[in-house]
C-alpha cells in the first residue's frame, strides 16, 4: 500500500556495481532521513536497472529489501546500455519526480534531497553541475579525463544552455520525460538527449553544484568506443535540432540560384 504514495524515484543503471549498491542506497536514505531533508524519505523509491551483471546485485537488494529499504531491481536479459537502462527506469518510476544517477558513487547521494526538492511545474530539469559557484571541477579525476570531460561539454554547448549536460546526475518530470521521441537507446548521454528531444526551456533547468565522488569499487565505463558514441550522438543532435535550419538555408540558396540565373539570361 506505501508505494501509492511515492512521489520520488531515483534511477540507477547498473552493470557490475554490486560492491558499490549497498552504500548508496543506505547513504540515499540517510540523506532523506535528516531532519534538513525537503524530500521525506516515505515518499521515495530506488530502482537499480541492472543489465544481467550475475555478480550478486540481486541478493543485495533483496538483503537491502529486508532491512526495510524501498529499492528494487530490474534484471535485463536481453537489452544493454546505459540510456536504455535510464529510460526503463524512467519508464517503471512510480514518482512524479524523477532522478538519475550512477552506481559508483561518484554521484554524491548527499545531493539526492536538494536534487529531488529542485524539481517542480516550473522546473521540470534539474541538473548537478560540476561548473557552480565554490565548485572544483573534477577535481580527484587524472588530467586527461578532465580534458576530456571539459572537451565533450564544449561540443555540446550549441545545443543546450545547461552548464554541465554531461554529469548524468539529473532529474527530470514525468510529463517532460513523456513528451521526448526518438530517444536514442545506444546514446552515451541521455541526459542531453533529454534536453533537446523533450524540448526543455532554459527556465525550466535548475542547477545544483556539486563536486563528484570517488569510485570506490568497480571499474570505469570510459572507453574509446563509449566516445565514439558520443560522437556519434552528438552528430545525431545537430541534425535533430538543425535540420530545419539547414533545409531552409539549402532552399534559400536555391531560390538565390535560380534567381541570379535568371537575371544573367535576361541580360544576354
Amino acid at each position: 500500500m506505501a508505494q501509492q504514495y511515492i512521489q520520488y524515484s531515483v534511477i540507477v543503471p547498473a552493470y557490475r556495481e554490486n560492491g558499490n549498491l549497498r552504500p548508496l542506497v543506505t547513504r540515499i536514505f540517510g540523506a532523506l532521513r535528516r531532519v534538513d531533508s525537503p524530500v521525506p524519505p516515505e515518499q521515495v523509491e530506488v530502482i537499480i536497472v541492472d543489465d544481467n551483471s550475475r555478480d550478486g546485485s540481486v541478493e543485495t537488494v533483496q538483503s537491502l529489501q529486508q532491512e526495510g529499504y524501498n529499492v528494487r531491481i530490474i534484471v535485463r536479459t536481453t537489452e544493454r546500455g546505459l540510456s536504455s537502462a535510464v529510460v526503463r527506469g524512467f519508464n517503471e518510476a512510480l514518482g512524479d519526480s524523477m532522478l538519475c544517477m550512477d552506481a559508483d558513487l561518484q554521484h554524491p547521494p548527499e545531493y539526492v534531497p536538494a536534487m529531488l526538492a529542485s524539481l517542480s511545474p516550473h522546473h521540470t530539469f534539474v541538473l548537478g553541475t560540476r561548473y557552480g559557484k565554490g565548485v572544483e571541477m573534477d577535481k580527484n579525476w587524472p588530467l586527461y579525463r578532465r580534458v576530456i570531460s571539459s572537451g565533450a561539454r564544449m561540443l555540446a554547448l550549441p545545443l543546450t544552455t545547461a552548464s554541465d549536460p554531461m554529469s548524468g546526475f539529473f532529474g527530470i518530470r514525468k510529463e517532460a520525460f513523456l513528451k521526448a521521441k526518438s530517444l536514442n537507446s545506444q546514446g552515451f548521454k541521455i541526459a542531453l538527449d533529454l534536453l533537446i528531444k523533450a524540448h526543455i526551456p532554459a527556465h525550466a533547468i535548475a542547477e545544483v553544484p556539486f563536486s563528484f565522488g570517488v569510485r570506490s569499487e568497480g571499474e570505469s565505463k570510459l572507453t574509446g568506443k563509449v566516445m565514439v558514441k558520443y560522437l556519434e550522438q552528438l552528430v545525431e543532435l545537430y541534425w535533430y535540432k538543425y535540420s530545419g535550419l539547414l533545409i531552409f538555408f539549402m532552399v534559400v540558396a536555391f531560390i538565390a540560384f535560380v534567381w541570379l540565373m535568371q537575371m544573367w539570361l535576361n541580360s544576354l
